[in-house]
């Protein structure tokens, strides 16, 4: 996908150097389609990862679109430099009154908290109201999935006996569902967290749809059956050292962490492994802004139906 940033961002050159199709406004603009606008609120503290990351994900297809950065008013990042946030982030504020095609919500190491003791839980909330109305397909990451999970059902998020962390084998639920089109029967991804949420609640609600779990690491992607909602447990996103890094600072805190399962080549700390989930989290991606976006959205934006 030739995802449209401005070209100041400096994730724009980390992408092009990883041969990503990045275009300028300029070319953008001389395309005769309608980009999707599809905005990325980003909750984690190291932002730039994150965008690479993300934008990475992005640009796998041959649509285009534009992408506009949301961070939170009521929160200040401690870990991305305050200039980078007012150069490249817009806030809800600034976005409440505009559409858009797609919302990605990462996660946020803020998981042992109640929802409710989140500094910023009131100003999340009330941008997943708006996207109901103003978003057409949401697409929530880790801790994101329990609190939209939570918000729309009121589905608890549970405290896990000891941290999640590593690289899961999971099987579908589905095979029919679009957002598994072309999966695996069986496939990896990247888990970091200290909560869950749980089949049982999930299987309650008939407008949600388990596509698919892991034994070791549990639910995985669930989706809502008009695919207005996605709900990613894990971080397909993730980069391979991504793990790593997080091992290295739960270390530092002296926090008491085993090391990731089935990362470490042998096991050994600081053998970063092969990406082994590369391309199913490019399908996951790909086909989230397909199947529940592209495929669905209404060309004129004003008339976008609310969310049932």
């Amino acid at each position: 996908m030739p995802v449209n940033v401005t070209g100041k961002l400096p994730a724009v050159k980390a992408l092009q150097r990883e041969n990503i199709f990045v275009i300028s406004k300029e070319r953008a603009v001389s395309q005769d389609i309608r980009p999707l606008k599809v905005i990325i609120l980003n909750l984690m503290p190291v932002k730039e990862v994150t965008e690479n990351q993300l934008l990475r994900l992005i640009s796998n297809s041959p649509l285009q679109v534009d992408v506009v950065l949301l961070r939170t008013e009521s929160y200040d990042s401690k870990h991305t430099a305050i200039s980078h946030l007012k150069q490249f982030y817009k806030t809800f504020s600034q976005i409440k009154d505009e559409k858009f095609d797609g919302l990605v919500i990462t996660g946020a190491p803020v998981e042992n908290m109640d929802f409710s003791n989140v500094l910023y839980w009131d100003e999340l909330t009330d941008i997943i109201k708006w996207a109901d109305s103003n978003v057409f397909s949401t697409l929530y990451i880790c801790w994101a999935a329990q609190a939209g999970l939570f918000y729309h059902y009121d589905i608890p998020k549970h405290q896990l006996p000891k941290k999640i962390s590593g690289i899961f084998e999971h099987t579908l639920c589905s095979k029919t569902n679009p957002i598994v089109r072309g999966f695996d029967d069986s496939f990896l991804a990247p888990h970091s967290r200290n909560t869950e949420v749980r089949r049982e609640d999930i299987l309650k609600h008939p407008s949600l749809e388990i596509l698919s779990e892991s034994k070791e690491a549990g639910v995985y992607l669930v989706a809502s059956k008009n695919l207005r909602h996605i709900y990613v447990t894990g971080h397909s996103e993730y980069d391979a050292d991504t793990l790593h890094n997080e091992y290295q600072r739960d270390l530092g805190k002296g926090l008491n962490i085993e090391i990731p399962k089935h990362y470490y080549i042998n096991d050994e700390v600081g053998k970063i492994p092969n990406m082994n989930w590369r391309s199913h989290s490019m399908l996951l991606f790909n086909n989230w802004l397909n199947y529940a976006v592209y495929q669905e959205t209404p060309f004129d934006l004003s008339k976008m139906p609310k969310h049932e």
